[in-house]
C-alpha cells in the first residue's frame, strides 16, 4: 500500500549512518494552496574549463534559434533544445600585461580585479557564494567544490599572482578561496557525510549496507514509480562506491588506498557524484573545474601529448590548433555526459537538467593571446522554466559577464541590483510568458 507522504528530508538510518533520498512522489506533495504547484528548488552550476578556446569552431556562424552547432560544440547535439550559446560577453576587469591565466579565473565569477603584486589573497566574493548564502540554509551543504585536479593555494603558479587565483574559483570573502576537491573518494565522503560509531572492521562495507532494512521496509510502502526511483538511485550510489574503491565510512579508520583513476573516468565520476549531490538535496550550488586555469596536462588518451598550456600558445600553428581543438571538443564531450545524466533523472514535473542553470566556460577566449572579451560561454537547463533554450544569443560586444551572473543569481533568490561591473539584467535569457 503506497504511503502518505514523506518528508523531503526523509532519510534512511542504519548503524549511524543516514542516507538522503532523492525526490519521490510520496514525499510532501509538490502541490500546495487549491492544487498550486509547488515548483522543484532550483539548481546551479559552474563548469570551468582552462586555457581558453578555439573560438572559430566553438562559435556558431548563424545568430537565434536556427543555427548550427559548430565541431567543438557537436557532442551537445542532443542537448541544443536545452541549451544556450551566448557570445559577446567580456571581463575586462581580467586584462593586463601579465598574469593572463590568473586573472582570467580569478575574475570568472567574482567579477573583482585581484592586486597587482598578485601574492596576497584579495578578491571578492564569487557569484556562486552569493548563491549558497541565500539557499544553503535549505541544504546541508551550502555549495559544493569540485576539481578534475588538486587545488594548489601555496607559491606562485601565473606570474606574479598565488596559485589560489590558478585553481580556486569560489571565494567565500575577499579573503577565502575555497580549493575545489579532486579526489572522489573525499567528495563521496563530503557528499554522504557518513559517521558512523563503532563499526570498527567494516570500514570498508557499502553505505548501502547499514540502511538496507529500512530501504526494504520503506519500498513496501511505495508505489510502483517511487520503488523504481528507489532502486535507480541506490544503484547509482552503489556503482560510484565501486568506482571510488569503496570509501571509507568513517574518518576515524583506515582509509583503503586511492582507486587509479585515467582522467576522463576522474571527470565522469565527479560528474557522477555532482547528479547524486542534486539529486538528494544534498545543495543546490556547484561549480566544477575540470582542470585548473594555466593547466599543462597532456592528453595521451587523444594521442595528444603536449601539454594543454604550453598548445594553447600556438602562435597559428595549425598542427597546435587542431591539438587544441581536440581537447576543447573532449571536454564539451564530458559536459554532454553531465547533461545527459541530469536529464535522466526525474524530479516532480520535469528532471534535474529542466531545474538546473549550468553555465559552461573559460574566462579567456583565444588562448594564445590571453585575451577576455567575446567569452566561450553557453548556458544549459532550462532554470525551472525561467530561461530561453535553443538559440545562439550574441550580445553586444563587450556586455560585462557579470551581466549574465546577476540574472542568474535573480533565479536563485539573490536580490541585489549589481554585482562586479554589471550594468544590468540579461534579459534575452528570459524565457517567453
Amino acid at each position: 500500500m503506497k504511503t502518505s507522504h514523506l518528508s523531503r528530508r526523509t532519510l534512511l538510518r542504519g548503524c549511524g549512518i543516514s542516507l538522503a533520498l532523492p525526490w519521490l512522489e510520496a514525499m510532501e506533495p509538490l502541490t500546495v494552496l487549491a492544487g498550486t504547484p509547488r515548483p522543484a528548488p532550483r539548481r546551479l552550476g559552474i563548469v570551468y574549463v582552462p586555457n581558453g578556446i578555439h573560438m572559430p569552431e566553438w562559435t556558431p556562424a548563424a545568430v537565434g534559434r536556427d543555427y548550427q552547432l559548430p565541431a567543438i560544440l557537436a557532442p551537445l547535439a542532443d542537448f541544443k533544445a536545452d541549451l544556450s550559446v551566448i557570445t559577446g560577453l567580456a571581463a575586462r576587469r581580467a586584462d593586463g600585461p601579465s598574469g593572463g591565466h590568473a586573472r582570467a579565473l580569478a575574475v570568472f565569477l567574482t567579477g573583482t580585479r585581484p592586486p597587482d603584486s598578485g601574492r596576497e589573497h584579495q578578491l571578492g566574493v564569487s557569484m556562486d557564494q552569493l548563491a549558497a548564502q541565500t539557499v544553503g540554509r535549505h541544504t546541508r551543504l551550502p555549495s559544493l567544490e569540485i576539481g578534475g585536479e588538486p587545488a594548489q593555494q601555496a607559491g606562485q603558479c601565473d606570474n606574479p599572482y598565488s596559485c589560489a587565483y590558478t585553481s580556486c574559483i569560489a571565494w567565500s570573502s575577499a579573503t577565502t578561496p575555497l580549493p575545489a576537491i579532486a579526489n572522489p573518494r573525499q567528495l563521496f565522503d563530503r557528499i554522504f557525510a557518513a559517521q558512523p560509531i563503532g563499526l570498527r572492521g567494516r570500514q570498508r562495507a557499502s553505505i548501502l549496507d547499514f540502511v538496507r532494512t529500512e530501504a526494504t521496509e520503506l519500498q513496501s510502502q511505495l508505489g510502483g514509480s517511487d520503488r523504481r526511483r528507489i532502486e535507480e538511485y541506490l544503484t547509482a550510489v552503489r556503482d560510484v562506491e565501486r568506482r571510488v574503491g569503496q570509501p571509507a565510512i568513517s574518518s576515524t579508520f583506515p582509509r583503503p588506498a586511492d582507486a587509479p583513476l585515467d582522467y576522463p573516468a576522474l571527470l565522469r565520476l565527479q560528474c557522477d557524484l555532482l547528479v547524486l549531490a542534486w539529486q538528494t538535496d544534498a545543495t543546490r550550488v556547484v561549480t566544477f573545474l575540470f582542470a585548473n586555469e594555466f593547466s599543462n596536462r597532456p592528453y595521451p588518451f587523444l594521442e595528444v601529448r603536449d601539454g594543454h598550456h604550453d598548445l594553447s600558445h600556438h602562435g597559428n600553428n595549425a598542427a597546435k590548433i587542431a591539438k587544441i581543438r581536440t581537447i576543447n571538443r573532449f571536454h564539451v564531450t564530458q559536459l554532454a555526459y553531465l547533461l545527459g545524466r541530469l536529464r535522466a533523472v526525474r524530479e516532480g514535473d520535469g528532471t534535474l537538467l529542466d531545474h538546473s542553470m549550468i553555465a559552461y566556460g573559460c574566462g579567456n577566449s583565444d588562448g594564445n593571446r590571453h585575451n577576455h572579451d567575446n567569452l566561450p560561454i553557453l548556458l544549459a537547463g532550462k532554470g525551472g522554466g525561467s530561461l530561453r533554450t535553443g538559440e545562439h544569443l550574441r550580445c553586444e560586444r563587450e556586455l560585462p559577464l557579470t551581466n549574465l551572473w546577476l540574472s542568474l543569481l535573480n533565479r536563485m533568490g539573490v536580490t541585489q541590483e549589481t554585482f562586479g561591473d554589471s550594468t544590468g539584467l540579461l534579459s534575452a535569457l528570459d524565457a517567453k510568458p
